[in-house]
């Protein structure tokens, strides 16, 4: 199938230089925080790891998905990515990230106790006081400059002024309390957060240097932090819960289905089995694939549990096939109470 033109993320598994195509934002998205940062981290272990990267291999999306990720992307909107677990809703940002360059991806894990200052910044005003202190008592002149206490959580590292977009993960945002996801709306709506501590100095100090998520220093201009390109932000919901009306009007909606239930299932199996395993072993690897598909409609299954039974059986029982067989089946049980195999 051809791809059209206009896709910027293409689906293909091949970094390229298709960001720089993407035209200019609409007026009520265009962002111009400063000054601008050019440079950003390479692409992190954790995407090789979830990628399986080898060669040009990649995931395979459907023509619908890729539309609403490239809408996502022209219309600079966050993407809310909802689907069964294991149905591939994080690896979408790995792969984003991968093919568009966009270097390392920032990884922020949402439990019940986040809160949306979790996601911007962290200041430890109890270590600052410690060496304030302690410079005193000792007569030192030691820097207790505030930024080097004040460090940027992942979502405020993802809205500093890059010239290219970076991506953002925001994983599992329905195991968030009722507020964050309401929280959230302001920043991702706005692009930009303001730290008072540094705002309350402003008057004396213009400019603070502050850590990032990435481990970097980055400048923090009269206390704000505003993005120059919106970050490429993918929430991840497993459909624990629903999100208001205003969230969801700000976001680019993205279902994906399980594989079990979607005529593409077994294609993007077998590329997300060949990405990490290759060709070895290939019509063992397809007959598990086809074992994972043929449980009982609207049972669940995830597709960790298909990459861990090929993994072990490959290296564990390789001589072995009805052990092999046996213990691939133990491990790809349905997740359901009451479920135990294909029926």
């Amino acid at each position: 199938m051809t791809t059209p033109d206009w896709y910027v993320f293409q689906g293909s598994g091949e970094p390229h230089e298709g960001i720089a195509r993407l035209p200019a934002p609409p007026p009520w998205r265009d962002f111009d925080g400063g000054p601008a940062l050019t440079e950003t981290p390479p692409l992190g272990t954790e995407s090789t790891r979830r990628l399986g990267i080898r060669g040009s291999r990649a995931l395979a999306w459907r023509p619908e998905e890729l539309e609403l990720i490239n809408a996502a992307l022209y219309l600079r909107r966050p993407l809310l990515v909802t689907g069964d677990p294991g149905s591939g809703k994080s690896t979408l940002a790995h792969a984003i990230a991968h093919e568009l360059g966009l270097g390392r991806v920032l990884h922020w894990p949402i439990v019940s106790r986040t809160t949306l200052r979790d996601g911007l910044y962290t200041y430890d005003a109890i270590a600052r006081l410690q060496d304030i202190q302690m410079a005193k008592e000792l007569g030192e002149r030691r820097s207790t400059d505030i930024g080097g206490y004040l460090r940027l959580g992942p979502l405020g590292t993802a809205l500093l002024p890059y010239e290219r977009p970076r991506v953002l993960l925001v994983d599992e945002l329905d195991k968030s309390d009722i507020d964050l996801p309401n929280d959230l709306l302001n920043a991702l709506e706005e692009g930009e957060f303001g730290v008072p501590e540094l705002q309350r100095i402003a008057r004396t100090q213009s400019s603070a240097e502050v850590l990032t998520d990435d481990g970097d220093r980055a400048w923090v201009v009269a206390g704000k932090v505003r993005c120059k390109a919106f970050p490429v932000v993918v929430m991840t919901s497993n459909g624990e819960r629903d999100f208001s009306a205003p969230l969801l009007r700000r976001c680019i909606h993205l279902d994906l289905p399980s594989p079990q239930n979607d005529e593409w299932g077994a294609g993007r199996l077998d590329a997300m089995v060949r990405a990490h395993f290759g060709d070895d072993d290939a019509e063992y690897n397809e007959s598990l694939i086809q074992y994972f598909l043929q449980s009982r409609p609207g049972s669940l299954r995830a597709a960790d549990q298909l990459l861990n039974a090929i993994y072990l059986t490959q290296e564990a029982v390789r001589d072995s096939q009805p052990d092999r067989q046996r213990l691939a089946e133990l491990l790809m049980r349905p997740l359901d109470h009451g479920e135990h195999g294909p029926r």
